[in-house]
């Protein structure tokens, strides 16, 4: 199994690089999907608050690699020979998939705050923060979980500061080249 992970800060473009795996027949394994279940299974609305507050907690009792560690199995059950991970947060997370799946290839999303809160604003997700203040406070948490060293230490990176054609482009090529497959 190719496991290829996606790495980067909040409204980067790592669900639009999942969008495109999709399309490409990819499954797509979020991260965040173990953190919203467990948010909604305690009964809390989910909001940006309730789910760092949650990894955090998970972070603390198991491990700096427990999301990693809950979300190994759901990758395993796809039965995929190439299969993408959304929303990696840490080097911890990264050092355990690489050690569970061989070949584990991690890509780097880089798009500055500017482009980032911009986005952010216009996606209406409900665990989104709606104030540049409340951005800078998940990025900060989020890089004190070790995002900031799993981007340094990306496989591969790309950039998403221009337009969605680009971007999209840019991933599915990436994808197809990573997965073996023809674009």
């Amino acid at each position: 199994m190719k496991v290829i992970g996606i790495v980067g800060m909040p409204a980067s473009g790592k669900g639009e690089a999942s969008r495109i795996a999709r399309d490409l027949g990819i499954p797509v394994v979020v991260m965040g999907d173990a953190i919203r279940e467990r948010v909604k299974e305690a009964g809390l609305p989910l909001t940006d608050a309730n789910c760092g507050a949650i990894a955090g907690k998970l972070r603390g009792d198991l491990g700096m690699d427990a999301i990693a560690r809950i979300t190994i199995p759901r990758i395993e059950a796809t039965g995929a020979p190439v299969v993408l991970v959304d929303g990696i947060r840490g080097d911890y997370e990264v050092e355990t998939f690489k050690e569970h799946f061989p070949g584990f290839t991690l890509i780097g999303i880089e798009s500055s705050f500017e482009t980032r809160y911009r986005r952010l604003t216009n996606r209406g997700r409900s665990d989104d923060s709606l104030t540049p203040e409340e951005l800078r406070t998940r990025d900060e948490r989020e890089l004190g979980w070790g995002l900031g060293r799993a981007l340094e230490g990306a496989d591969r990176r790309v950039t998403n500061e221009g337009s969605l054609e680009e971007f999209s482009a840019e991933v599915r090529t990436l994808l197809c080249r990573l997965g073996g497959r023809e674009e």
